[in-house]
């Protein structure tokens, strides 16, 4: 959590500033408020009124007290929804909902926040917030992942919607992390059905990866187990090709010397024990 917190608190906008002009500015840093405390009205705990629940929530999120944090902010929507104040305590409720890890009532949150304030002047950083709270969710790659499908997209229309924001710019590396764990699940998968030799499945996976995965690390392995699977076929004519192109593209691949290795009598991989059966099946085709 240490480096989300800190990635959120860089990106986090100025709906941190008490929206008054009485109130004093904010230097872009979390623990700068507590300067503030004195000066802030409700500090006390005291001041029921928006500005006073407002603060003490800012004052709970400084602290790290983020269920407090959410309950105050909900108080002021609750209790002076026509405040300048209750807008932006819709936000920071979804906020401290995501630092709570209740992603769910976080996207909650920041749905009805999109939907009703398209407008806002921190709309971005509540589409990538929504797109964080999905990407959150990201499972292992041994599980469903719609749950990194709906981050990619989530992530997508953060970069489309503002391309030129600092958002947009930690939304594509989020992106191609995203990207890659779709990859290693193909890969999973697509090994899994090598195994059992059910090779057209196999090479179905296999290709989906070269496809649609291609700035992905997994796409040389691919490529080897494409290799591989079309010699177990037969189709000697077709893994050459696939080597080719794994060569050509990535040369120095420890999985280019490993399908080498299967095409060139004498050549050595770099693991014994990858190919498996395929080296069996190697001498009733050569």
């Amino acid at each position: 959590m240490p480096d989300r917190c800190a990635m959120l608190r860089r990106l986090l906008p100025l709906i941190l500033i008490l929206p008054m002009a009485a109130c004093t500015a904010w230097d872009g840093r979390m623990n700068s408020l507590g300067a503030q405390r004195a000066s802030t009205p409700g500090a006390s705990g005291q001041d029921s009124s928006a500005e006073g629940l407002y603060a003490q929530g800012m004052e709970a999120l400084t602290a790290e007290r983020y269920q407090r944090a959410v309950e105050l902010f909900d108080m002021v929507e609750r209790e002076h929804p026509y405040s300048t104040f209750a807008t932006n305590a819709k936000l920071m409720s979804a906020y401290g909902e995501y630092m709570r890890n209740r992603y769910t009532e976080a996207l909650g949150s920041l749905d009805r926040f999109i939907q009703l304030h398209p407008a806002h002047r921190d709309i971005a950083y509540a589409y990538y917030l929504r797109a964080l709270s999905h990407y959150e969710q990201i499972n292992d790659i041994q599980r469903d992942q719609r749950t990194t499908e709906l981050a990619m997209a989530a992530l997508q229309d953060v970069s489309n919607r503002f391309p030129n924001t600092p958002y947009a710019r930690d939304a594509r590396l989020k992106m191609d992390l995203a990207r890659d764990h779709l990859a290693g699940r193909e890969m999973t998968i697509g090994r899994f059905y090598q195994t059992r030799r059910l090779h057209t499945a196999a090479i179905g996976r296999f290709r989906r990866v070269v496809d649609e995965y291609q700035t992905t690390n997994h796409v040389p392995e691919a490529l080897h187990r494409l290799t591989e699977l079309y010699l177990t076929m037969g189709l000697v004519d077709e893994a050459r090709r696939t080597a080719t192109v794994l060569g050509h593209n990535y040369p120095g691949s420890p999985w280019y010397q490993d399908s080498y290795a299967l095409l060139v009598d004498g050549a050595e991989g770099t693991e014994s024990n990858r190919p498996g059966f395929v080296r069996r099946v190697i001498g009733s085709i050569f």
